[in-house]
């Protein structure tokens, strides 16, 4: 029987190379100088948000202060995204937003950002799962999408490019 398991194919759909996706929006925020924590676990990092603000086919609005992405630097290197804060569309809805990932700069990219400089989305490995939720019923078809972003960081800023997945 297990012969027979082997030889078959999972699923009998193709597999896809490429998720189909929609551009939802860009998202701009602004951010405090970082406080440094050393833990056990590694360096832990909160940046808090400013402020922001996001335009996309159907969402536009902006990201309302005082988001805080806590970024915890492993001694892998790797940093791990837990990003949470709150969304007021320009007609007043309220969103809540919540995003994980993963970041890996390039080997210069700390000493970039120290001077300043823009990390491209092409030039670091930073996507996002955000995830939004709301009982707005204009903003419920939000509540139904998985969603996955590119991000790119300058000094003070992340920008993120948010699509869901149809």
């Amino acid at each position: 029987m297990s012969d027979i398991l082997i030889n078959q194919p999972l699923l009998e759909e193709p597999r896809l190379e490429a998720l189909p996706i929609k551009h939802l929006c860009d998202l701009q925020v602004d951010l405090e100088t970082p406080l440094i924590i050393p833990t056990p676990r590694g360096a832990l990092i909160p940046y808090i948000g400013k402020g922001g603000r996001l335009e996309g086919p159907r969402l536009r609005g902006e990201f309302l202060p005082d988001s805080v992405d806590w970024v915890l630097i492993g001694s892998d290197g790797i940093s791990r995204l837990d990003i949470r804060g709150a969304i007021r569309t320009d007609d007043g809805a309220l969103i809540y937003f919540e995003s994980k990932g993963v970041a890996k700069l390039p080997p210069d990219g700390r000493k970039r950002l120290s001077k300043g400089e823009r990390v491209g989305f092409g030039e670091t490995y930073l996507p996002t799962t955000p995830k939004t939720e709301t009982s707005d019923e204009r903003y419920t078809w939000l509540n139904e999408h998985v969603l996955v972003g590119y991000n790119a960081m300058s000094t003070g800023r992340v920008d993120f490019r948010i699509y869901q997945v149809l």
